[in-house]
């Protein structure tokens, strides 16, 4: 596909100049290499079919929606250099400033697989991010169940997957902000962090995304392969691979249900369903991402 103009931006994203702001270009944060990025991530037998890369818009995850219910093929990306109504999951707030992160949203059409499992899609996603955090920056984040990537007990990368109803059937957005060369002053709450504060040996947005991308292409279609069974395949599946790297399990949690509802035990295990399954005075109880306000 042709490269997108100087003054592109996405479908429901506010339109900005060509280059970022002033105070925001410098050589620390180069933008991304659009050209370079289809080359390496777009071929036969590839996941990625249509890469985009926009100066700045409101939320990719939004935009990829409305190109979704447009009829957009699975394998459609899209990653903004500034993404100024990023949200996570409950609708919480998202931001950093341009070029500091990779925030990007990627389009999966996973026919065949019952809806049920879908919820391991966050669960598959985290698995990918963390193998290519671990690959190119060299350091090794943890999975916080649902959808959380922390490094050092702190939030790294945030991710949010929505399901949308189109005329070809049912699809995914899954979306990703993950902060690379975001400072402390920059972050949005120190509970966060950043690859940069934690001394990642390579901070090279592109070569991250091209390893996530691929990290995730092996994941999903390992699933797909396995009609969402996460037990299936070697060492015991997707499940296996959650479970190693998820430091939320075997530790004690308060789990808030709602404005008044908590739950106190131990997260015991991630059952056949993605669902975190936590041991309280009165048994185990099975929780899926829509029935939990925070995990502590």
């Amino acid at each position: 596909m042709a490269p997108d103009p100087p003054n592109a931006r996405a479908r429901g994203g506010a339109e900005y100049p060509g280059l970022m702001p002033p105070s925001y270009v410098d050589l620390d944060r180069p933008a991304l290499p659009a050209e370079s990025l289809r080359a390496a991530l777009i071929g036969p037998g590839r996941l990625v079919r249509d890469l985009r890369v926009v100066s700045a818009t409101g939320s990719t995850n939004a935009d990829l929606r409305a190109l979704a219910a447009e009829g957009a093929p699975e394998g459609t990306l899209l990653a903004a250099e500034h993404q100024t109504a990023g949200r996570g999951r409950l609708d919480r707030g998202w931001t950093s400033p341009p070029r500091s992160g990779l925030t990007f949203s990627l389009l999966l059409r996973p026919t065949g697989v019952p809806a049920r499992r879908w919820p391991w899609l966050p669960l598959l996603t985290g698995c990918a991010v963390v193998e290519a955090v671990s690959a190119v920056a060299g350091v090794r984040p943890h999975l916080k169940w649902p959808n959380d990537v922390l490094l050092d007990d702190r939030k790294l990368c945030g991710i949010l997957i929505e399901r949308v109803e189109t005329a070809e059937g049912a699809a995914a957005i899954v979306g990703i902000g993950l902060n690379v060369t975001t400072t402390p002053e920059e972050l949005p709450r120190p509970t966060a962090t950043s690859l940069r504060i934690a001394g990642a040996a390579n901070t090279d947005r592109g070569t991250l995304l091209v390893s996530l991308v691929r990290a995730l292409e092996t994941f999903y279609t390992d699933w797909r392969l396995a009609v969402g069974d996460p037990d299936a395949g070697a060492g015991g599946g997707l499940r296996g691979a959650y479970r190693s790297r998820c430091a939320t399990l075997g530790r004690r949690v308060r789990v808030q249900l709602g404005p008044d509802r908590w739950l106190d035990g131990t997260a015991r295990d991630v059952d056949e369903d993605g669902r975190l399954v936590v041991r309280a005075a009165d048994g185990d109880h099975p929780l899926g991402a829509g029935d939990v306000v925070h995990v502590r």
